[in-house]
C-alpha cells in the first residue's frame, strides 16, 4: 500500500496532467471555434442562413478540425479511426443538440444577439466535449481514464 505522501504526490501529478490536457484541449478548441464562428458569421451576415442553422453548420465544420487536432495533440490517441470517429460523432452529436437547444432558446426564444447566444452555447459544450472525448472517444483502450500513468491505488 502506498504511503500518504506518495498518494498525495500521485494525485497532484494526475491533476497537473489533467490541467495540461485541458489546456491543450482549449488551444485546439480555439482553432475549431475560429472556424466555427467564421462559418456562422459568414452565413448570417451574407444572409444565407438564419443564426440557428448557421451555428449548426459552423459546429459541424469546427468538429472536423477538432477531431484531427484533438486526436493527435490533446489525447495522443492510438484508438483506430474506425472506432474513434463514430465515438467522436456520438459525443459531437450530443454537443450539436446542446448547441441547437441553447441557440434556439437564447437567440429565438429570448431574442439575444446570435453571437452572445453562441458564446453561452460554446461555454456549455466545451466541457461536455472535453469530458466525453477524454472518458470515451479517445480513452486509453486499457480502460484507464486517469492521466499519464496515474494509478488507481491509493
Amino acid at each position: 500500500m502506498a504511503s500518504e505522501p506518495e498518494s498525495n504526490l500521485r494525485t497532484v501529478e494526475a491533476l497537473a496532467a489533467l490541467g495540461r490536457q485541458f489546456a491543450s484541449y482549449l488551444g485546439v478548441s480555439l482553432a475549431a471555434l475560429a472556424v466555427h464562428y467564421a462559418v456562422l458569421a459568414t452565413l448570417v451576415e451574407t444572409g444565407r442562413a438564419d443564426p440557428v442553422p448557421a451555428a449548426l453548420a459552423g459546429y459541424l465544420v469546427g468538429a472536423v478540425v477538432s477531431y484531427g487536432l484533438n486526436r493527435r495533440l490533446t489525447y495522443a490517441s492510438d484508438r483506430p479511426h474506425a472506432e474513434a470517429t463514430w465515438r467522436f460523432g456520438v459525443v459531437a452529436a450530443v454537443g450539436f443538440g446542446l448547441t441547437w437547444l441553447i441557440m434556439a432558446g437564447l437567440a429565438r426564444g429570448l431574442g439575444l444577439p446570435y453571437l452572445a447566444a453562441q458564446v453561452v452555447a460554446t461555454g456549455v459544450v466545451v466541457f461536455w466535449n472535453f469530458l466525453g472525448h477524454r472518458l470515451w472517444t479517445f480513452a486509453d483502450r486499457s480502460s484507464s481514464v486517469l492521466p499519464d500513468g496515474a494509478s488507481r491505488a491509493g
